[in-house]
């Protein structure tokens, strides 16, 4: 007896395709971008452990804007302040273009120097020729830098700045954004290895081989999102770096450290296989 399966008639395929990509479409945008994460990492700064591991809250690409709103933002740095840092660094894109609540924004950023010291570094999206010519975003930095004076968090714009946690002292130092045309790092980092250990924020990777010829132990990056849209069997090729190896996670490079985080935000609300994040450095 012979058995027939089933045909797919045209108005079936059609319906099932449309449900499969309204449901894709409906993870992709009002799922994953805000189903936040916490990335968990130990390094080793050293050339051996220390007993008095230091907690550092790495956040990046907060990206502020119609579709990241300040409701999802406070839930991320609550999240963030749980986990009860020693000290915090954000690693810039606090807006995507203009913005019209910084009053509130700035409330809801208050809460990570309440908690522990907070550094950052600027973003490509925060201002300048860049930002206004690809974003309609600000010709300059001076909206985002008064919103984190306003935050209490302090700017490291081309600076370095040592900090004593927990008994060990450790340099802090930030760069201007590369696409923002405002990176230095001749004049702010030393070009030998000095007694206390560096760790810099420097919004893109890419950056790295620019900083190749100074001394550092652990850059902290965003701007890739991860990738945002991680596409299986092809990998990011919407990460906006050169050196596709370096788009997430911890690495090292060079006997030093490097990790990039996946960001809290995103671009246009979309998000596929990169979860955003939150970060949590263990420094041993």
């Amino acid at each position: 007896m012979k058995t027939f399966a089933p045909k797919l008639s045209r108005r079936k395929f059609v319906l099932g395709s449309g449900a499969l990509c309204g449901g894709g479409a409906l993870y992709t945008f009002g799922l994953e971008s805000s189903w936040l994460d916490v990335g968990r990492h130990e390094v080793q700064l050293g050339p051996e452990r220390s007993a008095v591991p230091i907690k550092l809250l790495h956040l990046s690409d907060l990206h502020a804007s119609e579709v990241v709103g300040l409701d999802y933002l406070r839930r991320a740095i609550e999240t963030g302040v749980s986990l009860k840092p020693d000290v915090i660094c954000l690693t810039g894109d606090f807006v995507t273009s203009h913005y019209g609540q910084f009053d509130r924004y700035a409330e809801i950023l208050s809460a990570l120097p309440k908690c522990a010291p907070t550094v950052a570094s600027l973003g490509n999206h925060d201002g300048g020729a860049w930002a206004a010519w690809r974003h309609r975003g600000y010709a300059d930095t001076t909206e985002v830098r008064a919103l984190l004076q306003h935050s209490g968090i302090e700017l490291l714009h081309n600076a370095l700045h040592p900090i004593t946690l927990k008994n060990r002292t450790v340099n802090l130092a930030g760069v201007g954004d590369l696409w923002a045309g405002e990176f230095r790092a001749a004049g702010v980092l030393p070009a030998t290895a000095g007694a206390s250990p560096t760790i810099l924020l420097s919004h893109n990777p890419d950056t790295k081989d620019a900083l190749r010829n100074f001394s550092w132990d652990l850059l902290l990056c965003g701007h890739t999102h991860g990738g945002q849209l991680r596409i299986p069997l092809v990998g990011t090729p919407f990460a906006p770096v050169r050196d596709k190896r370096f788009v997430r996670g911890l690495h090292r490079w060079e006997d030093r450290w490097l990790h990039i985080t996946n960001g809290v935000g995103n671009l246009f609300g979309a998000r596929f296989n990169c979860r955003p994040e939150i970060s949590l450095l263990t420094l041993v």
